[in-house]
């Protein structure tokens, strides 16, 4: 089998992740298990869409349990002395400006399984996240979008 890779998460994702699961295991479960025992009492289930319903979310729910594991099995801890700020890295908290409009934007740089765009948390496997992955301040990078090449320029890296 091959090696499980290791995914480096911050404290805050680590909580997230832990939560999910532990909401996930002890209140969806039992919930969707209540949907399916009253979709059975209605009658028939070969017609019941109630219960065609509650066995997908069922399904789904184990599933990203069974994700949600294999994931946390996997989860290494980011420590602070690992985020730098001499280059951009994992856990780097990286403000950006738009070569062409000068727009700023801020993101920081976590793993995909903590990527968030609303919340300014891009993944080190995204476009931009690869572009500016170990690169220093100053540094102009090219990024390719849906709608052409953006050009960004790196203005501070920090913790």
């Amino acid at each position: 089998m091959a090696e499980e890779k290791e995914v480096l998460l911050t404290k805050e994702g680590l909580q997230k992740l832990e939560n999910e699961l532990e909401n996930l295991k002890s209140v969806k479960r039992q919930e969707v298990a209540d949907r399916i025992k009253q979709a059975i009492a209605f009658g028939d289930i070969s017609e019941n869409s109630e219960y065609e319903d509650a066995k997908n979310e069922q399904a789904f729910i184990e599933g990203r349990i069974l994700l949600l594991e294999k994931t946390l099995k996997n989860a290494r801890l980011m420590e602070d002395k690992e985020i730098r700020t001499d280059v951009v890295s994992l856990g780097s908290k990286v403000t950006l400006r738009e070569v062409k409009g000068g727009r700023e934007i801020s993101v920081t740089i976590v793993s995909s399984v903590e990527s968030k765009l609303r919340d300014g948390k891009i993944s080190d496997e995204s476009p931009v996240g690869k572009a500016i992955l170990g690169k220093k301040v100053n540094s102009n990078v090219k990024v390719q979008a849906p709608a052409g090449i953006i050009q960004y320029k790196i203005i501070k890296v920090e913790k």
